[in-house]
């Protein structure tokens, strides 16, 4: 190429790149008396640049104030369907009481060379014999697979994710339960361990698994309601697991279940766990299709802790608890684990709270196919953490109120 064309094409392609490039603001206000740390702001990226979202590989997020040298905020692009491209930007923000920041977002059709210090994770990893358990992001399995055989094929027993906080795994098999990890210390630490923790790893202050689920809904995991009572995901065509995001600032899970024969009728279901940087608590986001399906119960909860169980319920509200301890590892008797755990589960789900033998249950109705809730795990290991139920149910309450009055966000172009 000579040097006429050479120059045409760097001009084309700065035009190009200039063509692409689109700057709008993020307005996040707080409207309460309460000082909030590491709000999740979401933006939708299709609704606020429309067409031009095809031409996006990069955005940077600059915090009001900012200077020509000021350093971008950490934020992530997610795709969230799978199609190569960014549905939805994502940052965190600290929020002063009663305050509205307003933010600057600079996005570019050249790929970013900026790298964030990770705060949050998500990964997959499958068993192969000769322990390399090799990363994926997605997996299938048909459904007249033994459950067993699904669970003991990943290695972890399904998808794993964390905050600096705590640490998740959600099974893949038909139980599908969510399992939880603690942590003495502010740390992502699940790359190593995979939930299969180490005395030595114990000892070095990694943490470890926290809870023996058993046959109870566990920590926030979704079931079927049948008859009064939570079922399992069972009798589907497949079942899968997908990485969508790790991080840096949040990290996205989703299980799929395809043609479940639930309650004589034939449902698709989608369930996504999401967690964010500085965040102990899990966004849960559930899809189902089929027909007649805004009329079926489902449920969620937590469980009843094996030894010292202290319960919250709260009928009208859609806030249960517990603290307790348990052995996470019946092989591991002297490992005994503090735990709280919570739901929280908005009026527009709920439909009653229930007690049941091992529970502390929310039953769910769908609206328009759609099921939101939260839940939220702490472990006694942690050094700053809580030390009893009444410190653990006065943030669960805290946590309560916070959602009901979250940060408004209004973005222009």
């Amino acid at each position: 190429m000579n040097k006429t064309k050479l120059c045409v094409s760097l001009l084309l392609w700065g035009m190009a790149m200039m063509a692409s490039a689109q700057t709008f603001t993020v307005k996040v206000s707080n409207p309460t008396t309460l000082s909030r740390t590491d709000v999740p702001v979401v933006v939708d990226l299709k609704k606020t640049l429309g067409k031009k979202v095809l031409t996006l590989l990069s955005a940077e997020v600059y915090a009001p104030h900012s200077t020509e040298r000021s350093l971008p905020v950490p934020s992530q692009l997610d795709d969230l369907d799978g199609d190569l491209i960014p549905d939805e930007l994502a940052f965190v923000a600290d929020m002063p009481s009663h305050s509205s920041l307003t933010f600057t977002v600079k996005c570019s059709a050249a790929p970013s060379q900026r790298q964030y210090p990770p705060r949050t994770s998500a990964f997959m990893k499958v068993w192969d014999r000769k322990y390399r358990y090799p990363y994926i992001n997605s997996i299938e399995y048909q459904g007249r697979n033994d459950p067993l055989a699904t669970y003991d094929a990943i290695y972890g027993h399904g998808a794993q994710w964390e905050s600096e906080l705590v640490g998740f795994r959600v099974y893949m098999d038909h139980r599908q339960s969510i399992d939880i990890y603690g942590k003495p210390t502010p740390q992502l630490v699940l790359d190593r361990t995979n939930f299969y923790s180490t005395r030595e790893d114990i000892a070095e202050g990694r943490g470890c698994d926290i809870l023996f689920a058993g046959p109870s809904v566990g920590a926030g995991s979704f079931r079927g309601y049948v008859k009064g009572q939570p079922t399992y995901v069972d009798n589907v065509e497949a079942r899968g697991q997908r990485v969508i995001a790790s991080g840096p600032v949040r990290a996205i899970v989703e299980v799929t279940d395809k043609n479940w024969l639930y309650n004589g009728k034939t449902l698709q279901m989608r369930q996504r766990y999401i967690i964010y940087a500085g965040h102990r608590d899990v966004e849960v986001n559930i899809d189902l299709a089929g027909l007649g399906v805004n009329e079926e119960t489902f449920c969620t909860g937590v469980q009843k802790l094996e030894m010292e169980n202290q319960g919250l319920i709260t009928p009208r509200s859609g806030l249960v608890g517990s603290w307790g301890k348990n052995v996470p590892d019946k092989a591991a008797t002297d490992l005994v684990e503090g735990v709280g755990l919570g739901v929280y589960v908005g009026p527009k789900y709920l439909r009653s709270t229930k007690e049941d033998d091992y529970n502390y249950l929310t039953i769910l109705q769908p609206r328009e196919g759609h099921i939101r809730y939260h839940l939220a795990i702490c472990a006694l290991m942690e050094q700053k953490g809580f030390k009893d139920a009444k410190g653990w149910f006065d943030w669960l309450d805290k946590w309560k109120k916070a959602l009901d009055r979250p940060c408004t966000i209004h973005v222009k172009r």
